[in-house]
C-alpha cells in the first residue's frame, strides 16, 4: 500500500517562497506520475502541477512560471518550489502519485500541508 508524506508547508509573506517535499513509500517511485494539487476553502481541488516518471511536467494556469515542480527517484521525493506566492496561493497543498498498471489504475494521496500567505 503506497503512502505519501508531505511537508514544507507554513506561513510566508507574499512574495516569499516555499519548497514541498513528499516521500513515497511502498510503491515504485519511479513509474509514477507524481503531482501537487491544492484546495482552497470553498473551493474544489486543482491542480498545481504534475511530473512524469520520464521528467516531463505540467502546470496549472495560476502557477506557471512562478512555481516548480521536480523529483529526486534515488529519493522516493518529488519537490514543489514555490516563489512569488500570492495570497491566492493559500490552500492545503496535497501530493498524488498515479499510474496505471495492466488497466488497474493505482492512485495515493497524501495527508496535506497547509500553505498560508499573508499580504
Amino acid at each position: 500500500q503506497g503512502q505519501l508524506v508531505e511537508s514544507g508547508g507554513g506561513l510566508v509573506q507574499a512574495g516569499g517562497s516555499l519548497r514541498l517535499s513528499c516521500v513515497a513509500s511502498g510503491i515504485v517511485f519511479n513509474i509514477y506520475r507524481m503531482g501537487w494539487y491544492r484546495q482552497a476553502p470553498g473551493k474544489q481541488r486543482e491542480l498545481v502541477a504534475t511530473i512524469r516518471s520520464g521528467g516531463s511536467t505540467t502546470y496549472g494556469d495560476s502557477v506557471k512560471g512562478r512555481f516548480t515542480i521536480s523529483r529526486d527517484n534515488a529519493k522516493n521525493t518529488v519537490y514543489l518550489q514555490m516563489n512569488s506566492l500570492k495570497p491566492e496561493d493559500t490552500a492545503v497543498y496535497y501530493c498524488n502519485a498515479d499510474r496505471t498498471i495492466a488497466a488497474t489504475s493505482y492512485n495515493y494521496w497524501g495527508q496535506g500541508t497547509q500553505v498560508t500567505v499573508s499580504l
